[in-house]
């Protein structure tokens, strides 16, 4: 058995029960999986009783978190003229046309967001095949296509998570580092739920959230009470 398998076996068995426990007891587990010499990002990730096939039932969207998530977002956004140079003082990381679709084209996704203006989406579209299963592709419905594209950037600086719902009906999302202390982490955790509650498609029956967990990016899952 692999190091990594063998350290995870040992610390699921620090895990001191496999019930869901309110979230200030789950932070407090996690946080006792911080003995890596790197520092950790946590992640939330929810069960959702959506049919992931049906257009209507698709959930996604972004939200900032209070205490933004322990690194910075690279940003490229897709804008001329005024609005480019708009971007480029808020801090976005690439600003361009023409050649930074080909850039793409080519290959090249070392990025956390992609925001556009609303007429660059004929440049962008054919994007998708490289940015749509990255989920970089910008949408209206995520925020990420859009007027003021220096707000965007401003946002995605300060620690804005995006997340679209994957073909099992879950959603992902980074809420942090480990090293955050504990009520920072917790209000992270607690505004990303909120939102995704938020978005409860009109057309699901039954139970919206079925199960909720949080995660380091070398530690077990700890399940959380709904």
């Amino acid at each position: 058995m692999s190091k990594q398998s063998k350290r995870l076996r040992a610390l699921s068995e620090r895990v001191p029960t496999q019930e869901p426990v309110a979230l200030p007891r789950a932070v407090e587990i996690l946080k006792g999986f911080a003995n890596t010499k790197f520092d950790q990002s946590v992640e939330v990730h929810i069960r959702l009783g959506v049919d992931a096939k049906q257009a209507d039932q698709i959930v996604r969207g972004s939200v900032v978190l209070p205490h933004g998530i322990g690194r910075t977002q690279r940003v490229v956004v897709f804008a001329k003229g005024d609005l480019a140079e708009a971007a480029r003082q808020a801090g976005a990381d690439e600003v361009g046309q023409e050649d930074l679709a080909k850039k793409i084209k080519d290959g090249w996704t070392d990025f956390d967001a992609c925001i556009a203006a609303p007429d660059m989406m004929g440049l962008v579209g054919p994007l998708g095949r490289v940015l749509g299963p990255r989920g970089l592709m910008p949408s209206p419905r995520a925020g990420t296509v859009t007027p003021d594209v220096a707000k965007v950037v401003r946002e995605y600086k300060a620690g804005k998570v995006e997340f679209r719902n994957d073909a099992g009906g879950n959603v992902h999302g980074v809420a942090g580092k480990l090293s955050f202390d504990a009520q920072k982490l917790q209000d992270n955790i607690q505004a990303f739920l909120d939102y995704v509650l938020s978005l409860k498609p009109a057309t699901v029956k039954g139970n919206y959230v079925k199960g909720i967990a949080i995660c380091a990016t070398m530690s077990p899952g700890v399940r959380v009470a709904i």
